[in-house]
């Protein structure tokens, strides 16, 4: 199974329509929810929004996604129930 993308920094930029958290699309989003969407489409795609993402917000992107895969759960949402405690 490959997980979404989503680092839970969801916010889209109005002049390019990509999250700035993920890069992808609103429609891409649509399509990582499909239940029918195949591993191979979201592998192509994974590879798609970090190829338009530079610098910092590509190494952010990477690390927040691994720690992801790795926990079950986004960087940003650990804090946050790290500091209801």
């Amino acid at each position: 199974m490959i997980i979404s993308p989503c680092i839970s920094i969801c916010r889209t930029d109005p002049i390019t329509g990509y999250c700035y958290g993920c890069a992808r699309s609103n429609d891409e989003k649509r399509i990582w929810k499909d239940e029918n969407t195949t591993d191979e489409w979201k592998r192509k795609n994974l590879e798609e929004i970090q190829k338009r993402m530079t610098g910092w917000q590509l190494e952010s992107f990477k690390e927040s996604y691994k720690f992801k895969s790795e926990n079950g759960i986004s960087i940003i949402k650990q804090k946050k129930i790290n500091n209801e405690k």
